[in-house]
């Protein structure tokens, strides 16, 4: 089950924004917490004939701005769409056709069942002009609201001139005193011309429908339906349907259901290959997630593509706008990938060889005819940064850096390191030492130092460049990022029953992160720190709870608190069910909530939070802020108004970078 806190389906009414001016920043701030709280480009796209980059970068505060850049001269055109992010936020935008952008608002609203979020899809040419709204519209005889705006599943719908495939959440409508009222219910998929608006129903509204995948070429050949229960909830299982070639009549292809551990069991489809007649898609094999091929031929032959015995294999590689399948990637103390083009393969040891010191290389986007290639390089001491790559002529340029306020900045490296737990198991992580200390003659001994536990619980950490540890890093501080139980990417048995349910263990392996750098002798243990956000937050309580002595200082950004107040929170969304028997039932509950274990917490606690969180609910913070207090102890708690889980806000980010520097130095006595 790929649970995420806060993607929710509900409903209430829309409002297109207009998209406001942000005023910058007037309260000054430090100069290290300003480079790395600020935020990185948000995304670039090539147009079909691979002459323009259109690039979403972030504006002073929250917002963001799409430029188009010209790459037969490198000229940057003027701001064509902007968003304030309070509320509205431009989240992507990708090419339609040559001169045509397709691009989504996503944005919040508070209603009687909680703060839903909202997604709309607008149309828009190169130059700024001809701006429409694609999603569905409902009206006065709605008998709902639709919250998803809808997803582009197919940009090759009439052979690239500006037709995509959509998906649209219908709902029906009131029938009394009228014969134009509509009975369709649920998702579906239409053609929509991205000019002129012309819409057509491609796959009717399926109710229960949750997931449709076409073949890249203008054809859906795969559906997805999720029961309900009868009191609206969905159900823990998803049927998969697909199509023969040129037939329309649908074939059961597979079901997968979600277990209460948080993993999925049966094929997941993720794509289709027209030319092969397959779809790709993850599955189970001897306890870790591997990639498979199914045949969509009616036979429904099953092929082991790709699959490890120490890590799952988690990601598609994908390019062109046919995004058609090329590879796969895994994670082992690195990301690494495999191609099944043996050109894309050659291309990328090439690329790798022109580009040493940046092994993290990602197919981007491409142009219509995969000739030109947009890539990103990055590697642990490099942001990253974007290029476009010629494969007739063979020239590759740079297009930008990810994150131009640190361009000129030394980074700390990482290792990946290894760690012995306390029932002996090795637990994987990674360690960042201030730049300078860990060479020849270095002084890596006796530092200020942090564990920082990443959140989901169901994800994991990898090498490459992170702006919190990098941030503490060029502070001083010895990084220790763990990979511990409950993490994701490790198969099941290391996943174990989520980081929830088995708290004790994935807590505990968090604990013995900080043991082992005072071990080592990297941590002095008087100046020991835990800093998470989201279930790394609730980690870093936690650890207290288990272990009261160990760290001198908790930041939780964005932290659970209270298992029970966060299933509460998804009570009124039809997600309940999924949420309910993940958290689960029993005395890990009382236990393994660290609002109800406060007096167990001695040391100073700062927690931040945006109240206009969907995944985590601000109202934890709050309740664990006077949980403490009423213990007794020392808290504080930040509240960013208007901002949610990701605190998606350059000046905010630096204040809380800033924040917790001097926190972190007080408490540790520095």
């Amino acid at each position: 089950m790929r649970l995420k806190w806060g993607l929710r389906a509900s409903a209430a009414v829309w409002a297109i924004m207009v998209v406001l001016p942000v005023q910058a920043a007037t309260e000054p701030v430090g100069p290290v917490a300003a480079m790395f709280g600020a935020r990185e480009i948000q995304q670039l796209s090539l147009s079909p004939d691979g002459t323009h980059i259109a690039v979403i970068s972030p504006t002073t505060g929250r917002g963001a701005v799409l430029r188009i850049v010209d790459m037969a001269d490198g000229e940057v055109g003027k701001a064509i769409l902007w968003s304030s992010g309070d509320p509205e936020n431009l989240r992507d935008c990708r090419w339609s056709s040559n001169t045509r952008l397709v691009c989504r608002i996503a944005t919040t609203s508070q209603t009687g069942v909680g703060l839903l979020a909202f997604s709309r899809v607008l149309a828009i040419d190169s130059s700024g002009g001809n701006m429409k709204i694609l999603s569905a519209r409902t009206n006065d005889r709605s008998l709902g609201i639709m919250q998803d705006g809808g997803t582009i599943i197919d940009w090759t719908a009439d052979g690239g001139t500006g037709a995509v495939l959509m998906t649209r959440t219908f709902v029906p409508e009131n029938t009394l005193g009228t014969r134009l009222a509509s009975s369709a219910d649920g998702l579906g998929v239409e053609r929509i011309d991205t000019v002129t608006l012309a819409r057509r129903t491609i796959e009717p509204a399926r109710a229960g429908g949750a997931e449709y995948i076409s073949d890249g070429h203008g054809t859906v050949r795969i559906v997805g339906t999720r029961d309900r229960s009868g009191s609206g909830y969905d159900r823990g299982k998803i049927t998969y349907s697909y199509r023969k070639p040129g037939e329309r009549n649908w074939l059961p292809l597979s079901q997968v259901v979600d277990q209460a551990s948080g993993s999925d069991a049966g094929f997941d489809p993720y794509a289709v290959d027209p030319a092969l007649n397959v779809a790709y898609g993850f599955d189970d094999k001897d306890g870790r997630q591997a990639l498979y091929s199914i045949a969509l031929d009616g036979s429904l032959k099953r092929n082991l593509v790709l699959a490890r015995p120490d890590v799952d294999v988690d990601q598609l590689i994908r390019i062109g706008r046919q995004r058609r399948v090329v590879g796969a990637s895994y994670a082992t103390d690195r990301r690494e990938a495999e191609f099944f083009d043996p050109a894309l393969n050659k291309l990328a040891a090439s690329i790798r060889k022109a580009l040493p010191g940046h092994p993290l290389i990602t197919f981007v986007d491409a142009s219509a005819d995969e000739t030109k290639l947009l890539l990103f390089a990055g590697s642990d001491v490099d942001p990253g940064r974007y290029y476009l790559l010629d494969r007739t002529t063979k020239a590759m340029s740079e297009v930008a850096p990810a994150r131009q306020a640190i361009e000129n900045t030394k980074l700390a490296s990482v290792k990946s390191i290894s760690f012995r737990a306390a029932d002996g198991t090795m637990i994987p992580g990674y360690l960042t030492l201030p730049a300078g200390s860990d060479g020849p003659g270095g002084t890596a001994k006796g530092l200020p130092a942090i564990v920082i536990p990443h959140g989901g619980p169901g994800a994991r950490d990898e090498w490459g460049f992170d702006w919190l540890s990098q941030f503490f890093a060029a502070r001083g501080f010895a990084v220790l990022q763990p990979n511990f139980r409950g993490s994701t990417g490790y198969g099941s048995a290391w996943f174990q029953k989520n980081g929830f349910q088995s708290w004790r263990t994935a807590v505990g392996d968090v604990d013995d992160a900080g043991r082992w750098l005072v071990s080592q002798g990297i941590a002095a243990p008087e100046k020991l720190a835990i800093v998470g956000w989201s279930y790394g937050g609730y980690a870093a309580l936690q650890s207290s709870v288990l272990d009261p002595g160990l760290f001198r200082a908790i930041v939780g950004i964005a932290p659970v608190t209270d298992l029970d107040a966060l299933r509460e929170e998804s009570r009124g969304f039809t997600n309940f069910i999924q949420v309910d028997a993940f958290i689960g039932h029993g005395p890990h509950i009382q236990a393994g909530s660290p609002a109800r274990n406060a007096v167990k917490i001695k040391v100073p606690v700062l927690l931040f939070h945006g109240d206009q969180d969907r995944n985590v609910g601000i109202g934890e913070s709050r309740l664990m802020t006077s949980k403490l207090k009423g213990a007794g102890g020392r808290v504080e708690l930040v509240e960013f108004k208007g901002l949610d889980h990701q605190l998606d806000d350059d000046v905010a980010r630096t204040a809380m970078l800033s924040k917790t520097d001097a926190f972190l130095r007080a408490s540790l006595g520095m």
